[in-house]
């Protein structure tokens, strides 16, 4: 979609015309659908170019979102701006890079893009690699599950090769790492970090589908294009193995991939030397980027309580324009995120109005963070240079990929109950005729894959408001054409990251303006409650002291 020169005037005087609505005189901030309609179409268009990290397409989404907070009337940062720098380093693989490893007499050299994937988050151009290659089951170390795959082992300088998601419940422990569910161990974002920190060399992630819960193709999509993190010490190495490369490399060094992961499986397995030395040459270029997470401030009115504050979060960013479509003859070259995340930015902006209107007890502060494709990037550089004290921030409402086809008669709220969010999170939907969508096992993951959770890990209460719609569960309960609605979502698995993720004008928006109203609802519910919100007892993010 390509928008008008009239069309874009008036996109940033969308504000500036919204009308008075009759419900303020008993004040109550209300969301409207033809704002958010038009927020998300806008920031969805070609002309945003995706509005990718370090690309012109998210300068202009940042230019966008600070204009029309200033427009709105949030209050700037202590800067005097609506910026906050996020430091950022930018790799990207070149052609000729390679891994090879040496068993049993035998030299293997996968095919990078197809059987392995590769890339350095080191900050240097040329990385030689010459090390042994070690099997560290999960490499998880979870005291509180009294696991640890590493058992003392030194791993420094070596090659870790591992496997996604967590040990797996058994008949006696039906419970441990959450069951069927997802925890954190497994993520391989954690795996990534866990390397760094032991001082490997760098570390291997054996794919298969449902152990990663997404297909190769998202992985490949990744590591296809430029990678980022924020600046600072990272793995000279870190990629993924296709699961029959990853069998035919183990074989050639004598071991039995399925043998050695069921022995992963146990609390007495250690890390197995697996007698294979891995070279290779990878060449990237670097480079260093300042993007930045947009945030504006509704003060609060309580003179005691205005030192809190509640914050409201959803990411700008998407995965940008495809330079590298042009050569392979593709049409469409920009994953416009119209979905993701473009549905949350517009509806915090209009929450963001209406918070204006009609401040609360509590100070309330909106938050667009970048880069949260690339890793949480944005929301992990708020948190270490806060706009607002952590130990005083109550709560993290997050929105990311919200409903677009139809109003519902429940809300999802996974990841509440972890908090007194729920209880919170049940009033207020009571008070506006909804329940609350049931609980369902998290086996994707999805409370480690959005902004909030770098908040939680900070010990404030979090969660990603309503269930992301590339989930595709259907758990909700649509108001009408029940099937046809969750069809819809089920099928908007293939547009999930893909150039597919555009803006429809067919779209009927009632489903995100009520998720908008509800989150708002929410906030308003945090903002105004006499206490500050809680981590349910026993639960781990309620042990991380906050910082000041």
């Amino acid at each position: 979609m390509r928008l008008t020169p009239l069309a874009l005037a008036a996109g940033l005087a969308i504000q500036a015309a919204a009308p008075v609505m009759a419900d303020d005189q008993a004040g109550q901030p209300v969301v409207t659908e033809a704002p958010l309609r038009a927020h998300l179409s806008f920031l969805a268009d070609d002309l945003f170019e995706g509005r990718g990290t370090g690309q012109r397409g998210g300068l202009l989404a940042v230019r966008y979102l600070e204009t029309q907070a200033a427009v709105i009337g949030l209050q700037p940062l202590a800067n005097g701006t609506y910026r906050q720098s996020v430091n950022i380093e930018g790799t990207r693989l070149l052609p000729g890079s390679s891994l090879s490893f040496d068993s049993g007499g035998k030299t293997i050299t996968p095919k990078v893009g197809e059987q392995i994937l590769i890339g350095t988050m080191s900050g240097k151009e040329q990385v030689t690699i010459d090390a042994p290659l070690v099997f560290v089951g999960y490499g998880a170390e979870a005291p509180e599950e009294r696991w640890d795959d590493y058992k003392g082992v030194d791993v420094q300088g070596k090659v870790l090769v591992m496997m996604v998601n967590d040990p797996q419940p058994t008949a006696e422990e039906p419970n441990r790492f959450a069951g069927k569910a997802y925890t954190y161990y497994g993520r391989w974002l954690y795996k990534y970090e866990e390397a760094v920190r032991r001082g490997a060399a760098g570390v291997l992630l054996i794919h298969t589908t449902p152990s990663a819960s997404y297909p190769w193709s998202v992985p490949a999509n990744g590591f296809g294009h430029e990678r980022f993190h924020l600046k600072g010490k990272g793995n000279p190495v870190e990629g993924w193995l296709q699961e029959e490369t990853a069998r035919t490399l183990f074989a050639a060094a004598g071991f039995d991939l399925d043998t050695l992961r069921a022995a992963a499986e146990r609390r007495d397995f250690k890390p197995v030397d697996l007698n294979t030395r891995v070279h290779g040459q990878l060449r990237s270029t670097v480079r260093q980027i300042e993007e930045f997470n947009v945030a504006g401030i509704v003060p609060g009115t309580d003179a005691t309580l205005k030192e809190q504050a509640v914050i409201y979060s959803a990411h700008w960013d998407h995965l940008g324009m495809d330079d590298a479509g042009a050569d392979h003859g593709q049409h469409d070259r920009i994953y416009n995120g119209a979905i993701d995340n473009a549905s949350g930015s517009a509806a915090l902006l209009v929450m963001a109005a209406e918070a204006v209107r009609h401040p609360a007890r509590r100070t309330q502060v909106f938050l667009w963070p970048a880069a949260e494709e690339q890793g949480l990037l944005g929301a992990a550089a708020y948190v270490q240079h806060p706009a607002w004290p952590l130990d005083k921030t109550t709560a993290d409402l997050n929105l990311d990929s919200m409903n677009f086809v139809g109003k519902t008669s429940d809300i999802g709220v996974a990841g509440a109950e972890r908090s007194s969010l729920y209880d919170a999170s049940a009033a207020v939907a009571k008070q506006m005729g909804l329940t609350l969508a049931p609980a369902v096992p998290d086996l994707s993951g999805a409370f480690f894959r959005a902004d909030h959770f770098v908040f939680a890990k900070a010990g404030i209460p979090a969660f990603n408001v309503g269930s992301a719609v590339f989930s595709g569960d259907g758990h909700f309960t649509f108001v009408k054409d029940l099937d046809a609605s969750r069809a819809k979502l089920v099928a908007f698995k293939k547009d999930y990251h893909q150039v597919t993720d555009e803006y429809r004008p067919q779209w009927d928006l009632l489903g995100m303006v009520q998720q908008a109203q509800f989150t708002l609802n929410l906030g308003y519910y945090v903002a105004n409650a006499p206490a500050m919100q809680t981590w349910k007892a026993g639960e781990a993010f309620g042990k991380v002291k906050r910082k000041r």
